[in-house]
C-alpha cells in the first residue's frame, strides 16, 4: 500500500483568503482580506461566557447545543421572522456556521448530488461542497447589482439536482436577495422539490431599505430550508466558532449525529456568551451596526474609487467587491500582490470567488475594522496612483 493524502484533496483547495492574510503578515501590511472583524465583543457577550466559566459550564453540551442558547435563537427568529421554531427538535448549535453548515452537508448530501451555487461565491461553500463528494454548479449573478436569470436555473436543472444555496446578505458581492427574488427562488425550489441551504450570517449588516428575508418564511419552504447563521459577525466573536442551523426536526437529528462525531458540541462557555448576547441586547445594537458599517463602506468605497478602482457597493455584508482592471498585473493574484506591495493593503483576488476567469479584474476589500484602521488603509490606498 502506497501512504499518501486521500483524494479528497483533489477537490479542495486552500482559500486565497488565508493565502493573502499569509502574504499581508509577511509584508507587514493591513488586512483587508480576511474578514477577522476584530471589533470590540459587547459586555453582555463577554460577561456571560466569563460568569459561565466560573459558575462550571466547562463541560460537555448535548450535541444540539445548550437549551439556554437554543431557546434565545428561537425567540429571535419568532420576534424578527415570525417564524415559530422548536427549540428542541428544530436547532443544532454547531461549531460556527461553516461547522453547521459542514454537517448539512454530511447529513443531507450523497456523492454525486447537484447543489445550485451563485457564483461570485463563498470558496467554504464550495470546499464544504465538494469535501462530502457534491457537485457544486454555477448560476452567474449579473453586475452592477448582482441579479440572476430564472432561464439560467432552470439550464442547471438535471436528474442529479438535490438543492440550492442562497447567501444573503452575500459574500463577497455584498447582495441582499429581494422580497420579489426570494420569493421566485423559493417557487423554484418548490417545483423542483429542493433543499434550500441559505447562508444568513450577514442579516444584521443591509445598507439598504431592502429587508432580510428568511427563505424558511415562505409558503412551502419550512420543511425544505436549511437555515445557517452564528454569531461570529455580529458579536465580532469569529474565533469563538458559535454557529447553528435551524430546519425541520425530519432533518436536525441526522444533521446532530454528524455534529457529534465531528465536533462533539460547541464550546459550552461561550454559548452561554452568545445566548446573553441574544437576550440582552436590543434593537438600539443591531441598528447601530448597520450605521457604523455603512460609514465604514462609503469610506472605503470612496477611497477605491479615489485610486483608481471600481467599487461595487455592496447593499450588506462587510466586504466590496472592487474593478481593479486599472492595476497592473496578468490576473486578479498579480493584481491584488501589486495593490499589496504598492500599498501595503491586503485585498482577495477575485479568481477565488468564481468558477471561471470572471473575477480576474476584481478584487475583495473587507471593512470589519476599526476606523483608525481603515483610515490608514484608505491613505495608504491613495499612493496607488
Amino acid at each position: 500500500m502506497k501512504l499518501e493524502v486521500s483524494s479528497r484533496l483533489e477537490k479542495v483547495y486552500q482559500s486565497e483568503i488565508r493565502n493573502m492574510s499569509i502574504e499581508c503578515l509577511n509584508a507587514g501590511g493591513i488586512n483587508l482580506a480576511q474578514g477577522v472583524c476584530d471589533l470590540s465583543v459587547p459586555d453582555e457577550v463577554i460577561g456571560g461566557a466569563h460568569n459561565a466559566m466560573l459558575s462550571g459550564i466547562n463541560i460537555y453540551t448535548r450535541y444540539e447545543g445548550l437549551e439556554e442558547l437554543r431557546t434565545a435563537i428561537a425567540h429571535k427568529i419568532l420576534q424578527d421572522h415570525s417564524i415559530p421554531v422548536d427549540p428542541e427538535e428544530e436547532i443544532i448549535v454547531s461549531a460556527g456556521a461553516t461547522g453547521a453548515f459542514y454537517c448539512a452537508c454530511m447529513a443531507l448530501l450523497n456523492p454525486g448530488d447537484e447543489i445550485i451555487v451563485f457564483e461570485p461565491f463563498y470558496g467554504y461553500h464550495i470546499n464544504t461542497l465538494k469535501a462530502v463528494g457534491a457537485s457544486p454548479v454555477y448560476c452567474s449573478l449579473n453586475p452592477p447589482e448582482w441579479t440572476f436569470r430564472l432561464e439560467d436555473l432552470e439550464r442547471l436543472i438535471t436528474t442529479h439536482t438535490k438543492g440550492i444555496l442562497i447567501n444573503t446578505p452575500a459574500n463577497p458581492s455584498g447582495k441582499v436577495f429581494s422580497a420579489q427574488e426570494v420569493g421566485l427562488l423559493a417557487d423554484f425550489a418548490c417545483r423542483h422539490d429542493l433543499f434550500v441551504f441559505t447562508d444568513e450570517i450577514y442579516e444584521h449588516f443591509i445598507y439598504s431599505d431592502e429587508p432580510h428575508i428568511m427563505a424558511a418564511s415562505l409558503p412551502g419552504m419550512r420543511e425544505r430550508t436549511i437555515t445557517i447563521s452564528g454569531f461570529s459577525k455580529v458579536f465580532s466573536i469569529t474565533g469563538w466558532r458559535i454557529g447553528y442551523c435551524i430546519c425541520d426536526k425530519r432533518w436536525s437529528k441526522a444533521i446532530g449525529y454528524f455534529n457529534d462525531l465531528i465536533y462533539v458540541c460547541a464550546p459550552a462557555p461561550l454559548q452561554i456568551g452568545a445566548a446573553k448576547g441574544l437576550i440582552e441586547l436590543g434593537p438600539d445594537y443591531y441598528e447601530d451596526i448597520r450605521r457604523s458599517y455603512r460609514m465604514k463602506r462609503d469610506k472605503v468605497c470612496s477611497a477605491l474609487s479615489s485610486s483608481g478602482m471600481k467599487p461595487y457597493v455592496p447593499d450588506g455584508a462587510y466586504d466590496i467587491l472592487a474593478d481593479i482592471s486599472s492595476v497592473p498585473g496578468a490576473d486578479s493574484k498579480e493584481k491584488a500582490m501589486h495593490i499589496l506591495k504598492k500599498t501595503g493593503v491586503a485585498c482577495v483576488p477575485g479568481k477565488a470567488f468564481f468558477n471561471n476567469n470572471a473575477g480576474e479584474d476584481l478584487a475583495r476589500f473587507c471593512f470589519a475594522k476599526h476606523d483608525d484602521v481603515l483610515d490608514e488603509a484608505c491613505e495608504r490606498l491613495s499612493g496607488l496612483t
